[in-house]
């Protein structure tokens, strides 16, 4: 029952939705002031052209919290058109996410703790996610699924890169305090820095993984 558990994928999906939470619940707060009107120091610059940060927000959470059970394989195996139909709608959220996201980052005012080299970041993974989604969708419709997968991995780990930032940013903040700019931009590029890496890592091991599977079932010479 365990292993069937673990080859499911109930582990990695339930561990990327709960590495979505914060930012979710980070996500809701920001929309519950824009509506309410609740002009705070944060949120003021976001209030003159709204629209932007409601899209971001939303199409976030939904390429976030959906996209998790994308890699899942008992969500493929059971259910494959679900798979397909989702997949198009989770690329339209997260190209809508990463426009809007660059959007925000070159249009609104920077706040008080932000600089132009955390900006720069910024800039650079929205626009890999954006290509990252791009090459997916199309290595999809050429039916090379390695490549798909590759490159939804690429983006979805930057799409996370915001649940990875509260567990750089936390330890920080326990021991030592608000960061400055510098810093800010450290932990922020941080948090991007590990999932990217992780998912190169972690693409290979796949790639490796249907090597050998492939290799143990080739007929003997």
């Amino acid at each position: 029952m365990t292993t069937t558990f673990q080859q499911d994928g109930f582990p990695a999906a339930l561990g990327l939705i709960a590495l979505s939470l914060v930012p979710a619940i980070a996500g809701m707060v920001r929309l519950g002031e824009l509506t309410g009107g609740a002009v705070t120091p944060e949120s003021i610059r976001f209030f003159a052209d709204p629209l932007p940060v409601v899209t971001h927000i939303l199409c976030s959470l939904v390429f976030a919290l959906a996209g998790a059970l994308q890699f899942a394989p008992f969500m493929r195996r059971r259910w494959p058109t679900w798979h397909r139909h989702a997949g198009r709608v989770l690329v339209i959220a997260g190209l809508l996410s990463a426009e809007t996201g660059l959007h925000m980052t070159l249009v609104y005012d920077l706040p008080a703790t932000d600089g132009e080299a955390l900006n720069v970041i910024r800039v650079f993974v929205g626009v890999a996610m954006m290509i990252s989604l791009v090459i997916g969708i199309a290595a999809a419709r050429q039916g090379d699924i390695v490549t798909h997968r590759a490159y939804m991995i690429r983006a979805y780990a930057i799409a996370l890169g915001a649940g990875t930032q509260v567990l750089t940013h936390l330890p920080y903040l326990l021991l030592i305090g608000t960061p400055d700019e510098t810093m800010r931009t450290v932990l922020m590029g941080a948090g991007w820095a590990i999932n990217m890496v992780y998912a190169e890592w972690l693409i290979r091991r796949t790639v490796r993984r249907r090597a050998f599977v492939a290799g143990a079932y080739l007929p003997a010479a």
